[in-house]
């Protein structure tokens, strides 16, 4: 028992001594700070800064719909020949600007004018054959009523002989045959005959020679026959002029002459790319996304900026909105009734005329990279 006592006494005494260090440590510490107001007031500043950045944002861009899936467009067109043959001259360079119905290109024309040549010998032949017809056609309406008068009168001038021979025959025959002699009866019979073969002949010749409507309206077919051939020859010169028109490539509007691939001297075919000509009418298409269009129509507002001339600003208006996405017209179009259906936010074509702002300075090319904004109505 007095063991354990003395153990509790040492106890306590390591206890009091460590109390005692523990106290003396504290008072060599000086008290520790908290935080003051300064920080908070700094970050609420900046959360301030940036809603009213924000927000002026938000007041700024509302109502605006813009892409960067937009590109500068207009009329481009294949320039090709109608014909073949070697190019004997060419009139334009490279990114040329051209009028309307300019000279561009002629392709050696000596075939096209020989054919146009012996087409113009041939309308001359035809015509020379239609003044024919018709003459022969001013003559036949008097030729015909003549014939027809002079085959009466013979047909009458026969009947007279006729007449006269069948009164000598009936003489004949009827006197008494010692007063005549048998060779004056046979003159008398072979008379009466003959007249009455004349007679008959001129009777045919009567009923030919009426028929003057007809003989006429076959000469009134002959001119018809001849005009139609004129008219075949006419055609054909025209086709002879026509194709020699097309050794001349001709501009059908006026642009800048663009991709030319064609030299002097060059064969080509008909149909075969000479060039494209770029129309100075330029307008941009903009892939908008099918969310975008709720409140997007024709005649609205729209500022553009263009990626290769960062200072020149545009202005113009939303033209049209094309009937149908970008991917309904690709040469595989979506099946989305076949296999695992996947939503994919599809973009539509908008068209958007360019009203002011171009400068001949900054030409725009097709395809440049623009981004339109468009204000929209809410």
């Amino acid at each position: 028992m007095t063991d354990n006592k003395r153990d509790d006494r040492d106890q306590d005494d390591t206890e009091q001594d460590s109390s005692q260090s523990t106290a003396t440590d504290n008072n060599d510490t000086p008290p520790r700070q908290r935080p003051g107001k300064k920080p908070l007031v700094i970050l609420a500043i900046i959360v301030i800064i940036l809603l009213i950045v924000a927000l002026i944002f938000w007041l700024l861009n509302r109502g605006i719909e813009s892409t960067d899936d937009a590109f500068t467009d207009g009329n481009a067109a294949t320039i090709a020949p109608k014909t073949s043959g070697y190019v004997v001259s060419l009139n334009v360079r490279d990114n040329q600007f051209v009028h309307r119905n300019d000279l561009l290109v002629v392709i050696d024309p000596r075939d096209a004018t020989a054919q146009r040549d012996q087409a113009v010998a041939q309308l001359g032949s035809a015509k020379a054959q239609l003044q024919q017809a018709e003459a022969q056609y001013a003559l036949a309406k008097v030729q015909y009523p003549a014939q027809l008068h002079q085959a009466l009168a013979d047909q009458a001038k026969a009947q007279a002989n006729l007449a006269n021979a069948e009164s000598v025959y009936r003489r004949q025959h009827g006197v008494d045959p010692r007063a005549t002699t048998q060779s004056n009866i046979d003159n008398a019979t072979s008379q009466w005959r003959a007249a009455q073969a004349d007679y008959q002949q001129a009777q045919a010749q009567v009923e030919i020679a009426s028929q003057v409507p007809l003989q006429l309206h076959q000469q009134e077919t002959n001119i018809a026959a001849r005009q139609q051939q004129v008219a075949q020859a006419q055609a054909q010169l025209a086709t002879a002029n026509l194709a020699l028109s097309y050794t001349e490539v001709r501009a059908p509007y006026e642009g800048y002459v663009t991709k030319r691939n064609v030299q002097v001297g060059s064969l080509v075919q008909a149909g075969t790319a000479l060039f494209s000509l770029v129309s100075p009418q330029i307008w941009v298409t903009a892939n908008f996304k099918e969310s975008q269009l709720e409140h997007m129509h024709p005649g609205n507002k729209v500022s553009v900026t263009v990626d290769a001339w960062p200072d020149l600003k545009l202005e113009g208006h939303v033209d049209s909105i094309q009937m149908g996405s970008g991917s309904h017209f690709s040469a595989f179009p979506a099946e989305n009734a076949t296999g695992n259906f996947v939503k994919i936010v599809q973009r539509v074509p908008v068209k958007i005329i360019i009203d002011k702002g171009l400068d001949p300075q900054h030409p725009l090319p097709l395809g440049l990279s623009v981004e339109p904004k468009v204000h929209i109505d809410e």
